[in-house]
C-alpha cells in the first residue's frame, strides 16, 4: 500500500442519502464560513433539505419523487 492510500481520507457515498466521513471534519461554506464537526463519523448533506446544512438531518428521508423524476 502506498504511502497516499495509508493517508487517504475515506468517504462514502450513500444512495439518496449523505456522504459519511470519518470526523473530525472542518468544512468551508461558499460564503468563507468554516464549521467544524467533532463526531466520530460526520454526514454532509448532499440533497441541501437540511436545516442544519451542511450536515444531514435525514430530510432526504422525506422527499417524495414527483412525476418528473419518475420519467
Amino acid at each position: 500500500m502506498g504511502r497516499e492510500a495509508e493517508n487517504a481520507t475515506s468517504v462514502t457515498i450513500t444512495p439518496d442519502g449523505p456522504l459519511l466521513l470519518p470526523g473530525p471534519v472542518e468544512v468551508t461554506l461558499p460564503d468563507g464560513t468554516v464549521v467544524t464537526s467533532r463526531r466520530f463519523t460526520v454526514a454532509l448533506c448532499t440533497c441541501r433539505r437540511s436545516r442544519i446544512y451542511p450536515w444531514c438531518d435525514t430530510s432526504h428521508r422525506r422527499r417524495t419523487k414527483n412525476a418528473k423524476e419518475t420519467r
